[in-house]
């Protein structure tokens, strides 16, 4: 905690949160008595240093079986090719791509498509900026005429009960909405298993051409066999991430180049075109509220007994 000390920040942080005054004033002068308050100025003393020129910092994925496993976003699909070769020299893989009809439409299941996107409770939704930021992608995406694959298997899944709230306030659940990505529930989904089954034709033609496909998610776990049985390769990814690739649809596609989808007028979009600037996402997490919170959890240990 000395290298984290408490300050004014995590006590408007604890407001934000609802905790009462009674509590912020006593974190306030716990943290000063026992000396982990920080003042102005306070440095920690390290007996080395490291420099980290942010400029080098790229957008990543984890993955396809690992989640220590960091991928560029740009070096996906060569991750997901060497992934595949490894099925392919033993015997495993199947034809290129196989036709399928679901919900009134016909298209090309390919090895590669990405089967589930999900933005789930986990490691990579704790932050209200990244959710404002998928879902301000969502709300770029809609108006640009872009919409989700027909074969991604799409939820939204936060851990707290305030994020669809926040969403509302902002105007951008409706986007979400659009795209697939309506709300599920709370807590773990997709990251312990709890996808669901995927639709019958598209389960039948991944077991008919041994098709390697993807599920992206924001979570932290992403082995083999994990999320679905069916699904080989596992991404972790920021929850505007998991957006793209559903409407992307595929891993073999470089979504630093490669566009998402076609707009209104059949121009290519690509991911620059509808990524938020940090502008946006910060205007939009000042709809994060301490009356959100108050609302939600006010009666959290209301019940039975059991409860």
């Amino acid at each position: 905690m000395r290298f984290f000390p408490i300050d004014d920040v995590t006590l408007a942080y604890l407001g934000l949160t609802n905790r009462s005054d009674e509590q912020i004033a006593l974190v306030e002068a716990y943290s000063k008595a026992q000396g982990l308050w920080r003042h102005p100025g306070d440095e920690p003393r390290f007996t080395s240093q490291l420099a980290l020129d942010m400029g080098t910092v790229e957008t990543s994925l984890a993955g396809p079986k690992r989640p220590q496993d960091r991928v560029a976003l740009a070096q996906v699909p060569a991750a997901f090719t060497a992934s595949r070769e490894l099925d392919v020299s033993s015997g495993k893989a199947g034809a290129d791509a196989v036709d399928v009809t679901w919900s009134g439409e016909t298209f090309s299941l390919r090895q590669g498509a990405v089967v589930i996107a999900a933005i789930t409770s986990c490691t990579n939704t704790s932050n209200p900026s990244v959710l404002m930021a998928a879902g301000l992608l969502a709300k770029h995406a809609v108006e640009r005429g872009l919409r989700r694959k027909p074969w991604v298997k799409t939820s939204l899944a936060p851990g707290s009960k305030v994020v669809p709230n926040y969403f509302a306030k902002a105007g951008l659940m409706p986007y979400l909405d659009a795209l697939g990505f309506q709300l599920v529930g709370y807590g773990c989904t997709t990251c312990i298993g709890n996808s669901g089954p995927l639709p019958e034709p598209i389960e039948q033609a991944i077991k008919a051409a041994d098709l390697t496909v993807g599920a992206v998610l924001s979570g932290n776990r992403n082995f083999e066999g994990r999320i679905h049985l069916l699904v080989k390769t596992n991404w972790l990814a920021s929850p505007p991430l998991v957006v793209a690739y559903a409407l992307a649809g595929n891993m073999t596609l470089d979504l630093t180049r490669d566009p998402l989808g076609e707009g209104h007028n059949g121009e290519p979009v690509f991911l620059k075109d509808i990524w938020p600037s940090a502008k946006d996402v910060s205007d939009a997490v000042q709809h994060v509220s301490v009356d959100l919170f108050h609302k939600e959890y006010a009666a959290v240990f209301e019940g039975t007994p059991e409860w």
